[in-house]
């Protein structure tokens, strides 16, 4: 048996080459006394990095008020052009009802599915503060090139208003419309996961005050991207309806030049987190390691490897505690005859910061895949819902109002449900569960989907009363699109619940390396449930519109069964929702080594302040 060397790299250095066997307790003992050697550094539970960040005089409310001032305003611009696309489908491009829907949840899709390119490079290579500015300026690039598209597109000048019909146009032009839309995906799906989780860098864990703050955050996040969308889904719906579409795109584009100026002037004093590197090769690396060790018994948790010293062999990145979940991976942090020696083989043998990544990565899919079905019914707002309201009575005396403009009372809902969580529902349900947040994030995230069921049927039961009143051989139903409220307002409550549950827990629960990451999973669950509704309606309407039936979603939504559709929706996610209660329980939170500890003295040390002001 070959010898032990003396020293152990933990950064994928040197390592342990014996036989295949597991080492034994002396030699695991020298193993990790060795490799203390390198690691003679004050002990604490953050990278010295960060820690020298969070003392300097930056970050804080202050900056990250610039931030919910960007998100504002991108999101302003956002919707100038998606709010309204589905209509500006079919009125310009005279695409039918089921063809433009598809062709919107695809394109809604494609915007959230480029969160996770902007998460990779936010944790990997570019950072936070870079991977904003550089996916903020395609945004802008995108939306400059759309509003001068649209003055080809927009022939005769004002069509497209629902009664004037706009003349055929050119491919050359469908494709340059196609690019500017998809260019915007790109640029704002790539931008959101990374300035939500960088305004959450602009405070401290450690500190108490810091961590409450943090937690609201996300939720004024989410009210900082409806406060921007209600202009949109008001004043620029208007116009865009009333044919004005190029002067829309227009205050699009001065809001996106806005929201990078806002963004920019906080450069100096915003805190920066250093990426931790492409986390890929570090989660492969623990499938093959424990694939390797098939026939390797996993150690004990206090015997399984990791660095001495308070810093993980993850750079900038916090350790991680064994958890008992997906026990399987622990044979690639266990120490075998064969692991000693020759050089460190990081495909053999890994840390447990690093396999508890990889088990985070694991225990928050099935949690995020029962998020999806929800994002089918909220994607229903865009594309659905719209095309419901544009054949009902939408005149207010002389005025008439916009299908998309119904959004608003989403919108509104959303707001106000966010004053009604912040403060009365947290207060309310913190004193009777005795935890400060009140509800968890995942209990949060069941009740979206129950009032997200509740919508559904709220949706069809409307779409009963629609079809009562159709008017024969008239487009329009003579029901008020006002009946069209309860919908929206429950789909906005339900987003207060679902979504900001979702940006704290996949941030919360994402270990410091792919912390971008986590953020993105809530964009990337709309961005499929985009696809999902995609593939619905063409299952739906493939099996409903066989011979001469008209399908539940026709062109001529009179002759079909839209209401059908949405209560279909509500049974999967009733069914989506049992599912979720049995994933909810199993799962267990990720447990950063430290962290409860230092936050306590923290927090001890602001009482006995407290005290002192007091005296």
């Amino acid at each position: 048996m070959a010898p032990v060397v003396d020293s152990l790299n933990t950064t994928n250095g040197d390592a342990l080459k014996l036989g295949e066997e597991n080492i034994s307790p002396a030699q695991e003992e020298t193993v990790n006394e060795s490799s203390n050697i390198n690691d003679e550094k004050e002990v604490s539970a953050f990278p010295e990095s960060t820690v020298s960040l969070i003392q300097k005089r930056t970050g804080g409310w202050r900056y990250a008020s610039l931030l919910l001032v960007n998100q504002g305003l991108a999101t302003l611009a956002f919707f100038g052009v998606g709010v309204n696309l589905v209509l500006f489908l079919t009125r310009v491009l005279d695409q039918e009802n089921a063809e433009a829907a598809n062709n919107v949840s695809k394109w809604t899709g494609t915007v959230y599915m480029c969160s996770l390119i902007g998460a990779f490079l936010s944790d990997s290579y570019w950072g936070r503060y870079l991977t904003c500015a550089i996916f903020q300026i395609i945004f802008v690039v995108g939306l400059l090139l759309l509003s001068v598209s649209s003055f080809f597109l927009i022939k005769p000048n004002g069509c497209g208003d629902g009664d004037l019909p706009c003349m055929p146009v050119s491919s050359i032009c469908i494709a340059i419309f196609y690019l500017s839309i998809y260019l915007i995906a790109f640029g704002y799906g790539g931008h959101q996961p990374t300035i939500a989780t960088f305004g959450a860098d602009q405070f401290d864990e450690k500190n108490p005050i810091e961590r409450n703050s943090k937690a609201a955050f996300f939720c004024y996040f989410y009210f900082a991207l409806n406060v921007g969308s209600l202009f949109s889904n008001t004043i620029l719906v208007y116009y865009e309806d009333t044919g004005k579409w190029t002067l829309g795109f227009l205050v699009s584009l001065g809001s996106a030049i806005m929201a990078l100026l806002s963004f920019v002037l906080g450069t100096h004093r915003y805190r920066y987190i250093k990426p931790c590197g492409n986390p890929l090769p570090r989660v492969a690396q623990v499938f093959v390691a424990a694939v390797k060790k098939y026939n390797v018994v996993p150690s004990n948790p206090d015997r399984l490897y990791e660095v001495a010293g308070p810093e993980s062999a993850i750079k900038g990145s916090r350790k991680i505690l064994h958890s008992n979940d997906f026990e399987f991976l622990d044979k690639a942090a266990t120490i075998t005859e064969k692991d000693a020696g020759g050089r460190n083989d990081p495909w053999r043998l890994c840390t447990i910061t690093q396999v508890e990544e990889a088990k985070c990565v694991l225990k928050m899919l099935p949690i995020w895949l029962c998020t999806i079905i929800y994002s089918v019914v909220f994607t229903q707002m865009a594309s659905l819902f719209v095309e419901q309201g544009d054949v009902m009575n939408s005149n207010v005396g002389d005025f008439h109002l916009p299908a998309a403009s119904m959004s608003a009372f989403d919108i509104c809902s959303v707001l106000i449900c966010t004053g009604i969580y912040r403060q009365i529902l947290v207060p309310v349900a913190g004193k009777l569960s005795g935890d400060p947040k009140g509800l968890s994030e995942l209990q949060r995230m069941g009740i979206g989907l129950i009032i997200g069921m509740l919508a559904m049927i709220a949706a069809g039961t409307t779409e009963l009363q629609r079809l009562k009143h159709v008017i024969p051989g008239d487009k329009e139903s003579s029901l008020s699109i006002f009946w069209q409220i309860p919908q929206y307002v429950l789909v906005g409550a339900s987003e207060v619940f679902m979504y900001v549950g979702q940006l704290e827990f996949f941030n919360g629960q994402a270990p410091d390396g792919i912390k971008s990451f986590g953020s993105s999973l809530c964009m990337a669950s709309i961005s499929l449930g985009n696809y999902v509704s995609s593939m619905l309606v063409n299952m739906v309407m493939g099996i409903t519109a066989r011979g001469n039936k008209p399908g539940w979603i026709p062109d001529d939504l009179n002759t079909g069964h839209m209401d059908r559709f949405y209560f279909l929706l509500a049974v999967l996610t009733a069914f989506d929702f049992v599912i979720y209660l049995f994933c909810a329980k199993w799962y267990t939170c990720i447990n950063l080594q430290g962290t409860e500890k230092e936050i306590n003295e923290m927090e001890e040390q602001q009482v006995d302040d407290d005290v002192l002001r007091r005296v």
